[in-house]
């Protein structure tokens, strides 16, 4: 006869965050496929366009990424996006204000996707911890009226 055991007992711990160099990888090729997709089908000169498509990417690798990853993967997209999304290709520049905003914009995206990752694994936590503590004082399901 087989018996069910749980193999795990008590709470699961929180995952992991992925290394920063593997997510700064991503962050490198990611961009840089992203930017040529981008220039291949809408063609050159659509910096707005790349800019939004590089900040999800950004945001979507601040979901498995410790906050410390964040500057270095908005430098690296902003790299992608300042050389090879605005012309001439394949030319590094720094117009002032432009370049900040793009830069805060990559920043933030990436905070935001690592912030809202800690959150929702911060919840989750909480919930497996409460559901192992056993069931509270039962609610009758009785309404205001006593019935």
């Amino acid at each position: 006869m087989i018996h069910w055991v749980p193999m795990a007992t008590g709470a699961r711990p929180v995952p992991r965050p992925v290394a920063a160099p593997l997510v700064w990888a991503a962050a490198f090729s990611g961009a840089l496929t992203l930017v040529a997709l981008i220039n291949s089908t809408v063609g050159i000169g659509r910096p707005g366009l790349a800019l939004s498509v590089l900040s999800l990417l950004a945001a979507l690798l601040g979901l498995c990424a410790r906050f410390t990853a964040a500057p270095g993967t908005a430098l690296l997209c902003w790299l992608s996006l300042n050389g090879f999304a605005i012309p001439p290709a394949g030319t590094l520049s720094w117009a002032g204000h432009r370049d900040t905003v793009w830069l805060a914009c990559l920043l933030a995206a990436t905070l935001g996707g690592t912030a809202l990752a800690r959150v929702a694994n911060a919840r989750a936590a909480y919930r497996r911890l409460t559901a192992g503590q056993g069931p509270e004082a039962p609610d009758p399901g009785f309404g205001p009226l006593g019935h």
